[in-house]
């Protein structure tokens, strides 16, 4: 482990992955999406034959490996993980587990009696005769009147383990049950002991555990969700991050019904999301959602998630309860409202804001636009024409990273080149809301560092269907757009931006700044940067409204307003041919690159 000579003298990082805990080696090969089985050591060149310089090329290489490695094990913990102890549970839950108390007791005096023993079950599974059971039951029924349910708490205990349920007894929840457990549990003595004076009582059948809830109030979260994913194609990112917040919500609540779930289920969500501490590592990446707000609460100098984070997780539960409203998962006779309903927390302000020219041209300076020496992070021309785009027409990275060779066109009557961002669900392909289905021209600037030769070049090598950026695109999951966004905040703070508040959302700012100072139309400035405005019955039409409305020229003329005083872009290298996928690299700043060719 550590920095280690090739069989040409070259120095490399090396690191082992551990064979414990079993599994980590194929989770670290899934991680990298490099198709291999299992991953034994990751490996790196560090460029440099001097074994100091390799040292400290090594360190950021090694922190990256160990990073690799914990986000690994992390994902093999949430499918590994044992389940942990809940301190609440549902009133669907405690009524079918009271249900089953009572259809136990009289399934086990049913059993006795056909066996020809006129005996019965007593509390804690003795047999006891008739004249014995008057007096547990009058004993039982005492206790009960001072409070004492602890004759039931071993049917209690049983209930949780058919139901799968690992109850903290310390809490609240753990009493609710041996209360209602105790109620049934007379119930069964008391119908017992009129079946030896000839009544006939019906033994029930024993509740299903895995249908809680399920019966006479509607479908599951699980459900829900699965409904969910199954009535359209969603992007994997999305169905990730709202089958975790599902996941989290039964873990505190329970897989209960969607017409059980009240507003106190959701204050206690986000309640216990808000102990959640921000800074996760070890078996606390793998603990459920009480266990990690439970450390939280013990360690309250840690700082918490934001408000931001705990917003999305609450927002992605009731996305999934509403559309198992509309869908019918919760019977037409029960009157269902939304329980998450203005349970928003108040959220920071951004401090996201426009780039600084000098940031602009720090950027615009780097090896990745001046020599296209590609870091492996950048994926390739994806690196380059993110950002470029970026510059001049403020689209958000997921939607540039999704852009196909179809999604490019020229308009027939200007011959304005356009590029469309629209919504293709079968691909995978989504925009972020209504608003942002619209058309946007290319840019000269963009036109002159080689776009249209380089969407040319992406049309004959894999067809009219071809995605723009391969590696970054909406198929690749989160190894597409959300790792680039990691290189290229890497990269933008290497480059010499180092003012936190500036990311790729930036780009978004400085144009909307750069179309005002150009004087373009408010209307269609907001119309181009994809904003819905409830003002204007413009909004919400998609890209050939848009084109519509205000026509290929007229958007032409308010792209052409931007413009940057003071940039320089002319060490900027022109990319009309995609870079070679071969390796043809070289080292710059101990970074692998990728070196390609202009077109």
């Amino acid at each position: 482990m550590g920095v280690i000579k090739d069989r040409h003298g070259t120095y490399c990082a090396r690191k082992t992955v551990p064979e414990k805990p079993e599994g980590l080696q194929a989770a670290v090969a899934r991680e990298l999406n490099n198709g291999k089985a299992a991953q034994k050591h990751l490996k790196k060149s560090l460029g440099t034959k001097d074994l100091r310089e390799a040292n400290i090329r090594a360190k950021p290489v090694l922190a990256e490996f160990d990073r690799i490695i914990a986000t690994a094990k992390a994902r093999l913990a949430e499918t590994t993980a044992p389940l942990a102890k809940r301190t609440s549970l549902n009133d669907t839950e405690i009524k079918r587990m009271a249900e089953w108390v009572y259809a136990t007791a009289l399934r086990e005096d049913e059993a006795l009696r056909f066996s020809g023993r006129l005996e019965t079950i007593g509390p804690n599974g003795e047999n006891v005769n008739e004249d014995a059971l008057g007096d547990i039951l009058r004993d039982c029924q005492q206790q009960f009147a001072f409070g004492d349910v602890s004759f039931a708490e071993q049917r209690a205990q049983n209930a949780l383990v058919a139901f799968d349920i690992t109850l903290d007894q310390s809490s609240t929840a753990y009493h609710e049950l041996c209360i209602e457990s105790a109620k049934a549990f007379l119930q069964a003595l008391d119908d017992i002991g009129r079946r030896y004076v000839g009544a006939i009582i019906e033994t029930p059948r024993l509740p299903d555990p895995k249908g809680v809830g399920a019966h006479d109030e509607g479908g599951t979260l699980q459900d829900a969700l699965a409904g969910w994913k199954r009535h359209r194609a969603r992007p994997k990112r999305t169905a990730d991050e709202f089958g975790r917040s599902v996941d989290m919500f039964i873990q505190l609540h329970g897989n209960t019904s969607v017409a059980a779930i009240k507003k106190a289920h959701a204050l206690e969500f986000r309640k216990t999301l808000q102990d959640v501490p921000r800074h996760r590592n070890g078996d606390l990446l793998g603990a459920t959602l009480p266990a990690q707000a439970a450390w939280g609460r013990e360690h309250p100098e840690e700082p918490r998630i934001t408000a931001a984070t705990i917003n999305k997780q609450l927002g992605a539960v009731q996305s999934i309860c509403i559309w198992a409203s509309d869908n019918g998962l919760v019977p037409d006779d029960i009157q269902w409202t939304d329980p998450f309903s203005k349970l928003r927390l108040p959220e920071e302000r951004s401090e996201r804001t426009s780039f600084e020219i000098a940031e602009l041209q720090s950027l615009f300076n780097a090896p990745v636009f001046t020599e296209h020496e590609f870091p492996l992070g950048a994926h390739g021309a994806a690196g380059f024409w993110l950002p470029v785009l970026a510059l001049f027409t403020g689209a958000r990275q997921a939607e540039l990273g999704s852009l196909s060779v179809a999604n490019v066109r020229v308009d027939a009557e200007t011959r304005v080149p356009l590029l469309y961002f629209v919504t293709e669900r079968a691909r995978g392909k989504r925009v972020k809301t209504d608003a942002s289905e619209r058309a946007v021209p290319v840019h000269p600037e963009v036109i002159r560092l080689g776009f249209l030769s380089y969407v040319e070049e992406r049309r004959k090598a894999d067809g009219a269907d071809a995605w723009l950026f391969p590696s970054v695109a909406p198929d690749r999951g989160r190894a597409g757009v959300p790792a680039w966004s990691q290189w290229f905040g890497r990269y933008l703070r290497a480059a010499g931006v180092t003012d936190k508040a500036k990311v790729f959302h930036s780009f978004r700012h400085t144009v909307k700044d750069a179309l005002r100072r150009g004087r373009a139309d408010s209307e269609i400035r907001e119309a181009l940067i994809g904003h819905a405005q409830a003002s204007s019955v413009s909004w919400g039409y998609g890209a050939n409204a848009m084109l519509s409305r205000f026509g290929a020229a007229g958007l032409s003329d308010a792209i052409n307003c931007i413009s940057y005083p003071g940039l320089d872009l002319s060490r900027v290298k022109p990319l009309g041919v995609p870079p070679r996928t071969r390796d043809n690299t070289k080292t710059t700043k101990g970074h692998r690159t990728h070196t390609g060719e202009q077109g």
